[in-house]
């Protein structure tokens, strides 16, 4: 049991919507600790003892629990920031399971991962390489390094999540990475054992997935007959969920593309899925403030808005959103679902039918990644609390904001007269 609903009233595992609203208040991020271990536990199973790491995307949801859940099950995680390191070390998670991706890494965060022992940095230019070779020298110890081989297919998904064309900033270039590799294999303190790609995020297409595969296997085969060792191929992740009418690929049939592309061959296998561990695991329960109706639109005006969940702004995405506890006695209107913040642009959802009251509690769906790590505080707005359940159980991951923390840290400059 997670997200369910029993007799008109929405539930998280066995605790009702309503009673965690009641609890702790709206807007409120709501995760179920159920569904995240069997979306992982899903990954787990499918690759049936063949050699494997299933490297979390941290960037989908960086609450230190969640990883914490993750950790204890065993998972890698991908990092992309020295920020997203320091958070797996805090939640118990092994930096020696830990791939630190990105094209932007800093020469301090470079140091700090060296210092804490990750498993490997996927390079993305050659820039980054003798930066890396630099900061390792220094140190006197030699790193595993992947290039992320960008191998120009095209995911199909929205453009601002598409990263594996050539015209993307992410990776090296397929024709290059042959030259790159033997460049890296000439600096003593870099070690080139892997090879990485990426090619976006919500993909709900295999065949892309089976092209990039299917480039990565034959280019590590080439390294390889050059004498180049390549010990783990990282096929990243981008495994997309179902927020309106899409058909998910199932977690089971991408790992058994995988399996079936490798063949007999006996490198490890990374992947990195974020949004379909977590996604359909969290709702963002925010409250009907006002309903103002007119001749083209109706309105629904909640508490939550843009800083609370940036992805229909940013994406035009879609979130399905209802009411908590559902009447058949009501009418039923069409409402845009905005928040109150000062942008035309803040809406959560667009040409909704629901059968809502000034005072209902909305349940937007779908927002356990890319949620809560994209929120901000604009318009001084205090950012969400998030709460666990775990089966009868609730717990606060994260308290709310408040707004003297948002102004904490300014300072009113001594400035003449």
């Amino acid at each position: 049991m997670t997200i369910n609903r029993t007799t008109g009233h929405l539930n998280i595992d066995k605790i009702p919507a309503s009673d965690i609203a009641k609890k702790f208040k709206t807007p409120c991020y709501v995760y179920s600790k159920l569904a995240i271990e069997h979306n992982f536990n899903q990954f787990k199973y499918a690759f049936e003892g063949r050699k494997n790491l299933i490297c979390y995307a941290v960037k989908a949801n960086s609450n230190i629990a969640i990883i914490n859940i993750l950790a204890r099950l065993g998972s890698g995680f991908d990092i992309v920031s020295g920020g997203e390191l320091l958070r797996v070390l805090a939640a118990g998670g092994d930096p020696g399971k830990i791939v630190f991706s990105g094209v932007g890494k800093t020469t301090e965060e470079i140091d700090l991962a060296l210092r804490k022992k990750i498993k490997c940095f996927n390079v993305e230019s050659e820039s980054e390489l003798y930066r890396i070779s630099d900061v390792a020298q220094k140190l006197n110890i030699r790193t595993r390094i992947s290039f992320r081989v960008n191998p120009d297919v095209d995911a199909k998904t929205h453009p601002y999540i598409s990263t594996g064309l050539k015209e993307n900033k992410f990776g090296v270039g397929f024709e290059d990475a042959i030259r790159l590799y033997k460049v890296a294999t000439e600096l003593p303190h870099v070690n080139p054992t892997g090879i990485d790609c990426h090619i976006g995020s919500q993909l709900t297409d295999i065949s892309p997935m089976r092209d990039a595969a299917l480039k990565m296997v034959a280019l590590t085969d080439e390294l390889c007959s050059k004498n180049i060792k390549i010990e783990h191929i990282d096929f990243g992740g981008g495994l997309g969920i179902q927020y309106d009418q899409e058909t998910p690929i199932a977690h089971d049939m991408f790992v058994s593309m995988l399996i079936e592309v490798m063949g007999n061959r006996e490198q490890e296998i990374l992947i990195e899925p974020g949004r379909s561990i977590v996604g359909n695991s969290g709702l963002l329960l925010t409250k009907v403030e006002y309903l103002k109706y007119g001749p083209d639109k109706n309105f629904a005006i909640v508490d939550a808005a843009m800083n609370d969940l940036a992805r229909p702004s940013l994406y035009s995405a879609y979130h399905a959103i209802e009411n908590i506890n559902q009447s058949a006695e009501r009418q039923t209107r069409k409402y845009d679902v905005v928040g109150p913040i000062c942008e035309t642009g803040d809406f959560l959802g667009k040409d909704r039918d629901l059968s809502i009251e000034e005072g209902d509690v909305l349940a937007i769906h779908s927002v356990g990644a890319y949620g809560m790590t994209m929120s901000s505080n604009y318009n001084s707005r205090a950012r969400a609390i998030e709460v666990l359940v775990d089966n009868e159980k609730a717990h606060v991951i994260r308290e709310r904001e408040t707004i003297e923390e948002l102004f904490s840290k300014e300072q009113i400059a001594p400035l003449n007269h």
